[in-house]
């Protein structure tokens, strides 16, 4: 059951296309109403082909997808006027003003009269457009064109806003703003948000629950904190100065009891120690002592979702990203 409006569920999707291509593999996870959900994964894990299925642009060749209590495969035109959506690339029409993007959208809804010159005006001042609202959208900056595109997707109210990719290619200051106003949908306003990202500390900081997705399948969901609770011991980060190096402390590393979820980095060497950092590194210091590989620098710190999606995908996110599904 999707439950209440506003709930998403995704339940064993899977899609491939031509060239044998599968994007998308048994793939499932559900999201509480007025929430912030992440998927988070590397380029090409599946995210952005999910959410195409949600959003009733892409047919799943198996499984199910419920938006606000209606499934989107038999009732797409249904789902689309429950959803709200923004690509990785602004779709505003950039001749037109900011105004007239908002206009035109809630036009294509249905939407007239007093109640869409007052929802746009509204939505202009809560997003920080007010002032640039008679201005072309092609005049507008990335943050300003981001902002401009999740307002257009809110114009008819939507019960579930899909995100695909929302700062890239915002600077750090435009994506602590972008999120503010994510934040604040949810908070406030009762929306459903679910937000692809492949930047790991968003999603930590700022989701509810994330869905860790790898080569189209879901491989952990929970909050950000109970995901980190269920790695036991801490991360430790060895700087070896050069590739061979690294290569030569992960074999050796590798035969330590102490040890887990290695993975090289260039001439660093990750690893989760299975306890506390203070008891087990004098264990991994000693081990490498005998190669002879000198350690230039340590570092310890909590586990964190990069350990979390290496401990559950079997790789690093790093090396993932070089894996195009999506």
């Amino acid at each position: 059951m999707s439950g209440p409006n506003g709930a998403v569920l995704a339940e064993d999707l899977a899609k491939t296309y031509k060239g044998g291509v599968r994007a998308v593999d048994g793939l499932s996870f559900s999201v509480a109403p007025g929430s912030v959900f992440a998927l988070l994964g590397p380029n090409g894990a599946g995210k952005t082909t999910t959410v195409r299925i949600l959003t009733t642009l892409s047919r799943a060749d198996r499984g199910r997808a419920m938006v606000a209590g209606v499934d989107v495969g038999r009732q797409p035109a249904r789902a689309r006027t429950l959803i709200g959506t923004t690509a990785q690339h602004s779709g505003a029409v950039a001749q037109l003003t900011g105004q007239e993007n908002l206009v035109m959208q809630g036009r294509l809804y249905g939407m007239g009269g007093k109640d869409l010159r007052r929802r746009v005006a509204s939505l202009l001042d809560e997003f920080g457009l007010a002032e640039a609202a008679g201005r072309q959208a092609r005049t507008y900056s990335g943050g300003m064109k981001r902002r401009l595109d999740i307002a257009t997707a809110l114009v008819h109210r939507p019960a579930v806003l899909f995100l695909d990719e929302p700062t890239t290619g915002l600077d750090p200051e435009g994506r602590a703003a972008l999120w503010d106003v994510v934040t604040g949908l949810a908070g406030q306003a009762g929306t459903t948000v679910i937000v692809t990202t492949h930047y790991l500390e968003e999603a930590d900081q700022f989701a509810a629950r994330v869905a860790i997705v790898d080569r189209g399948r879901v491989v952990a969901e929970g909050s950000p904190e109970e995901l980190k609770a269920g790695l036991h011991g801490d991360s430790v980060l060895l700087g070896l100065g050069n590739p061979e190096r690294a290569k030569q402390a992960a074999k050796t590393l590798a035969a330590v009891t102490e040890v887990g979820d290695i993975t090289l980095d260039g001439a660093e060497v990750r690893a989760r120690v299975m306890a506390d950092a203070a008891r087990a590194l004098p264990a991994v210091l000693a081990a490498l002592e005998p190669s002879g590989v000198p350690v230039l620098s340590v570092t310890v710190a909590r586990p964190s979702l990069d350990d979390v999606y290496l401990h559950h995908a079997g790789h690093s996110f790093r090396q993932a990203e070089g894996i195009d599904l999506s």
